[in-house]
Formats: C-alpha cells, sequence, structure tokens
C-alpha cells in the first residue's frame, strides 16, 4: 500500500477519536476494561459510562452511575428504589441517552461502543438512536439479530456483532469478539464520511430492479434537477432506516413508491418495519409522493414452510431467504384503508399516484402473481378512502412504465415551482 493510501492515525482535524464505552462496570468490568484497552491500541480514547444500578464498578469511570441518574433528573436511589429491574434499567437508558445526547451536541462523540445481554441492549437502542447518521455506533450484544429487538428501535446506521461466549467473564472468544468490535467502532471513527447535506436529500423506497424499476429513470432524473437521492430497500430494515431519517426531518421531500412493509406489519410479517412506517415523514412535515408499489405482496422467509392461511394463495420465491405470497381481494381492501388512515395524519402536502395497471412486476399477464380481480378490489377501495386532503391521480400504466414515472415528476415538479419542495442545486 502507498503511503497516500494509509488510513490516518486519527480524524482529520489530527485528533484522537472519543469512543464512548458504555457498560455494567459492576457486573462486566473485565470485558470493558479489555476493551478500552483494544480501544487504546486501535488509535481511540476509551471514555467510559458506567450505567450499573446496584454497585460502582472497580475502576474510575469517566462518566458514573450517579452521573446517569442526573442525566435522568434523579438519584441513583431513587433508581434503585424504582420499583423493579426493568423501571431501574429504564431510568438508566433515559439518563445515558441524554448523557449521550449531550456529549455529542458538545463535540465530545467520534463514536459509541455498547456492551450487554438483553438489559443492556435494551438500554443501548435509546442510547444509539440519539446519535446522527454517521456517527459510528456498535452494539455488542448476546441477543444481536434476534427478533426481540424491535425494528422501530433500531438507528438506521446501526451496527451489532453477537456477543459470544461472553455471558460470565472473559475467554478466548469473548476476547475474539471484543477485539474484533473495537477495532471496527475505532476505524469506523477515523473513516466515517458524515453526510455533508450540500444537496437537497430526497428519501425514494422500492425494492430489487427485478420487482420493482421506477428508481432507474428517476434518480437521474432527480439527480439532473440538482438533488441528492436515497433508494431504501423495503425488506423491513431499509424501510426502517427511510422512516428513522423522516423522523429527524432528513429529507426535502419522499418518493415513498414501495409500501409493501405495511402489507407485512398488518399481516404479521416478520418482514416488518414496525407500526409507524409511512406515518414519519407526514408528521415530520415533508412532502411525499406516495404509490402503492408491491402492496399486494406478504414476504414471508422461503426457509419456512408457507403459512397454513396462505396455503391457497399465488406464491413467488424470490430467493432461498424470502419469498412472497399474494394477498386475497378482501385483504387487499383492507391494507387501502390502513394506507388512507396513515395519510390523513400527514402535515405537509401528499399527492398520491395509483397505477392501475399493475404494481409490482409479476402481477402482469404471464406472471404467476397476475390476479386482476384483486388488483381492482384495491384499486375500487383506494378511489372510496383516500383523504380529500390528498392529491389523488391515476395513471392507467403499470408502476414499472416510463408513463408512471413521468406522472411523479410533474407532481414534483410543480411542487418544486410552487416551494413546496426546495429547489435542487448544482
Amino acid at each position: 500500500m502507498s503511503a497516500s493510501a494509509r488510513p490516518s492515525d486519527g480524524l482529520p482535524d489530527g485528533r484522537v477519536p472519543n469512543i464512548l464505552v458504555i457498560g455494567t462496570g459492576d457486573t462486566k468490568s473485565d470485558e470493558l476494561l479489555f476493551m478500552a484497552d483494544i480501544i487504546g491500541q486501535a488509535g481511540g480514547l476509551p471514555v467510559m459510562v458506567d450505567v450499573s444500578v446496584l454497585g460502582d464498578p472497580p475502576y474510575m469511570p469517566d462518566y458514573s452511575r450517579h452521573d446517569i441518574a442526573k442525566a435522568a433528573n434523579t438519584t441513583i436511589a431513587d433508581i434503585i428504589g424504582s420499583g423493579d429491574e426493568n423501571s431501574a434499567m429504564a431510568l438508566m437508558a433515559l439518563g445515558a441517552s441524554n448523557l449521550v445526547r449531550e456529549l455529542h451536541e458538545g463535540g465530545q462523540v467520534d463514536g459509541m461502543i455498547v456492551l450487554g445481554g438483553s438489559m443492556g441492549t435494551d438500554l443501548a437502542l435509546d442510547a444509539a438512536a440519539v446519535l446522527p447518521l454517521g456517527v459510528p455506533k456498535f452494539i455488542v450484544s448476546t441477543i444481536a439479530y434476534s427478533h426481540l429487538l424491535p425494528p422501530e428501535r433500531i438507528a438506521p446506521d446501526l451496527m451489532m456483532i453477537l456477543w459470544a461466549g461472553g455471558l460470565y467473564g472473559l475467554n478466548p472468544i469473548c476476547k475474539a469478539v471484543l477485539s474484533q468490535a473495537c477495532g471496527a467502532v475505532v476505524g469506523a471513527a477515523k473513516a466515517s464520511i458524515r453526510p455533508a447535506n450540500e444537496r437537497p436529500l430526497i428519501g425514494m423506497t422500492s425494492l430489487g430492479s427485478s420487482c420493482l424499476k421506477y428508481m432507474k429513470v428517476l434518480k437521474p432524473e432527480l439527480e439532473r434537477r440538482g438533488y441528492d437521492v436515497a433508494v431504501f430497500h423495503s425488506t423491513g430494515m431499509g424501510g426502517r432506516a427511510f422512516e428513522a431519517i423522516a423522523a429527524q426531518g432528513g429529507f426535502a421531500a419522499v418518493f415513498d413508491f414501495c409500501i409493501q412493509e405495511v402489507t407485512n406489519h398488518a399481516n404479521g410479517s416478520v418482514v416488518t418495519s414496525g407500526p409507524d412506517r409511512m406515518e414519519n415523514a407526514g408528521r415530520a412535515g415533508i412532502p411525499q409522493i406516495v404509490a402503492p408499489g408491491a402492496v399486494d405482496m406478504v414476504d414471508i422467509q422461503a426457509w419456512q414452510a408457507v403459512p397454513s392461511r396462505f396455503a391457497d394463495r399465488p406464491y413467488h420465491a424470490h430467493n432461498r431467504l424470502i419469498g412472497s405470497v399474494t394477498t386475497s381481494p378482501d385483504g387487499r381492501r383492507e391494507v387501502a384503508r390502513v394506507i388512507a388512515q396513515k395519510l390523513e395524519g400527514a402535515t405537509a402536502p401528499v399527492a398520491f399516484i395509483l397505477p392501475t395497471g399493475g404494481i409490482q412486476e409479476w402481477d402482469q399477464p404471464g406472471e404467476p402473481l397476475h390476479e386482476p380481480e384483486a388488483l381492482e378490489a384495491f384499486v375500487d377501495e383506494m378511489r372510496k378512502v383516500m383523504p380529500a386532503a390528498v392529491e389523488f391521480a391515476e395513471t392507467g400504466a403499470h408502476i414499472n412504465a416510463p408513463e408512471f414515472a413521468a406522472a411523479t415528476l410533474a407532481v414534483f415538479d410543480r411542487w418544486v415551482a410552487e416551494g413546496v419542495v426546495p429547489r435542487g442545486r448544482a
């Protein structure tokens, strides 16, 4: 590697990155001190944050459990007497989150790593959520990747690693995991490129281009108009990231054209973005252009048997991980009502464009999910329930046809001319 290609020993401004190390030092002191040592060796400065409840750690943290309690506007004695371990850790999570936010606002956080079991992970999710996109946030957890983690609590750029073999004390497996995590968070802090926000950002949702294709036309057209475009893969966590950024007001406008996760959530699929999918942009006052891409499908794990309630429905296996079944005509009417209810809460302009020619690649004639009567049921219900405040338009085209993309750009360009959406910048 050439000298110019070598990674920097520190941050661009020459500082050593400050890495918050959060955990319960009364029970995990060996692990946390090991992590601090690895972070130092990797070129970071560990800042120890103790979230213990019942006792003090055998080392002096930079921020003690008393500091955490104070950040939650209470005392450690009151936290201990709050009721049970759940209420106590909820208060510690509040204090830790408030402290992390304060430190970040003061320019004292370049990365964060949290160690924990289920209790520590619960706290870690709250602490990670207060840090903006681009600040490395790493959780070492005994329940990493578990369905116990609600998608709506996962930060858009959260990194996790399974704390294998680490429940009680250090061992070779535990050291291997912890050292990787510590090296990762320090390296990320040094290499991270924070969003520059030089041009207005458009958030767009879609699936892979075998199912939905409009982004191939829309992304270059919007970039030509002076916008940056982030396309989110609507397979659960992609929609969650989209919602989290929208909740923070991170988009100038959204093209929310794949809202299949709403159908997934309504039908109990594990491929969910949480109950607030399709709500945060509206609450944040972000203009929305919405279309019903793939709302006729429910995603299921392809490595499991099709649930009995969908046994008679058409099925498409996308790969060995994910497959999709279609919903019945009544099921499509139900999701149309859910969509309308979510749009009704918007505080900024909303346009809903309904492509009556089809809403995903596999619903066309000759394809395995072609069900014209079921599509017509959805279209009919959408016409009936669309809120009066929503600008409603239909196109006879398929959602993947150029005519659909043109219709959406016509709305967007008009909104730019009217000042609803800020103008792009070259």
